[in-house]
């Protein structure tokens, strides 16, 4: 029987996809897994007898996957699950900054007791009147699974895309519209472009990314908007280039104390994934892939261990083993059951970066093996999947 912790409220969509060999548990320390959406977890210690951890949404950064990769606990993500909902609402954030619709309720607003309003409505409203989006050119960064619908949404409404992602998987190639020009350059994107929206994760390459150097190359009056992470931006930089008209407007999902005091800047409390369909789907997603690993060992969209099927087990026994990417391992693991008489059916070794996961089909499995293997430098974690 496998326990799943839900650190925060997980859609029960998700959550009966659980087979009667789960259940829930108030117990951290008890779990197997756990299921999380925003809840931060770095200062936590995690029991030996966790094994995974699933984020219901793409994006990891409340999660250690140093620490977690170190000590064999494998992180999901669920990517693609929500973009749907993202990309709706990055179209609604390009036509908020094309259009001041935001101006325009709130002069209804404030002028809501006027006795003649709908006389001085068309008086006033040529001051929120703004743009068509239409043969506008947006710059699509990032083609991950949000950027791809977007770019894709976008020329749909007559746009001119121009998207830029120097590691776009063959899938989302394969997704993307052929009427989006793949540029080579985030220069030709900066350079180019009358809307720029960032989809990118946020890493040490990609932080402050937006900055004043970048936005020099803009072209005056750009709009910009970020559905990624607010720390994309230089708030310094992006608050001085608002002030100073170089970005008409600034539309972020992700808002902060800077950003919130802004000129020309629409700030939206993180509604991107925060549809119930969103929701269902990413929780769907990550209870099947937990599933996956903790009955077969299989894992799919690990952010901080290799991809690796070995399918569903038909062998006596499976074995999984979270080790380090150096030389040797393999054979050292092979010489274990060599050892103990036990013939080896099938194995898979998958490696992503210093991190490696290898997957042994076998005739037998016990703990006493299991130690033997655990007892090898370099190994973090052994699994009797199966035994």
């Amino acid at each position: 029987m496998y326990k799943v912790h839900c650190l925060n409220k997980i859609s029960k969509v998700g959550t009966s996809c659980l087979s009667d060999n789960y259940i829930t548990t108030e117990t951290i320390e008890a779990a197997d897994a756990i299921l999380v959406r925003s809840a931060a977890m770095h200062d936590m210690e995690f029991s030996k007898n966790l094994k995974a951890i699933a984020r219901a949404g793409a994006g990891v950064n409340n999660i250690p996957l140093d620490k977690c990769a170190q000590q064999g606990i494998v992180v999901f993500n669920t990517p693609g699950a929500n973009a749907n909902g993202v990309k709706e609402l990055v179209l609604a954030g390009l036509l908020l900054a094309a259009r001041d619709v935001v101006g325009g309720i709130d002069w209804v607003k404030e002028n809501k007791e006027l006795p003649d309003l709908a006389k001085q409505v068309e008086k006033a409203k040529s001051a929120y009147a703004g743009y068509e989006i239409k043969g506008k050119k947006l710059g699509v960064i990032g083609l991950g699974a949000i950027g791809v619908e977007v770019a894709n949404a976008a020329t749909a409404l007559g746009m001119e895309v121009y998207g830029y992602d120097p590691y776009i998987s063959v899938a989302n190639a394969w997704k993307l519209s052929q009427y989006v020009k793949n540029v080579k350059s985030l220069g030709e994107i900066y350079s180019e472009c009358d809307y720029i929206t960032v989809h990118v994760p946020l890493m040490d390459s990609t932080k402050g990314m937006i900055n004043k150097d970048t936005m020099a190359m803009m072209k005056d009056g750009v709009k910009i908007l970020n559905f990624s992470r607010d720390a994309l931006v230089n708030d310094t930089d992006m608050a001085a280039a608002l002030e100073s008209g170089k970005v008409a407007k600034y539309v972020t999902d992700f808002p902060n104390t800077a950003s919130a005091a802004m000129k020309n800047t629409i700030c939206i409390p993180h509604l991107g994934a925060s549809t119930e369909e969103s929701e269902d789907n990413c929780a769907v997603m990550a209870v099947k892939q937990v599933m996956d690993f903790l009955e077969n060992g299989n894992i799919t969209n690990s952010v901080n261990f290799p991809a690796v099927d070995a399918g569903i087990c038909t062998a006596a026994a499976r074995v999984g083993i979270f080790h380090d990417n150096v030389p040797n391992m393999l054979a050292q693991f092979t010489a274990v059951f060599s050892a103990e008489g036990i013939n080896i059916d099938h194995m898979v070794n998958k490696s992503k970066g210093d991190d490696s996961y290898t997957v042994l089909d076998v005739d037998a499995a016990n703990d006493e093996i299991a130690a033997k293997l655990e007892a090898i430098a370099g190994v973090r974690k052994v699994r009797i999947i199966k035994g």
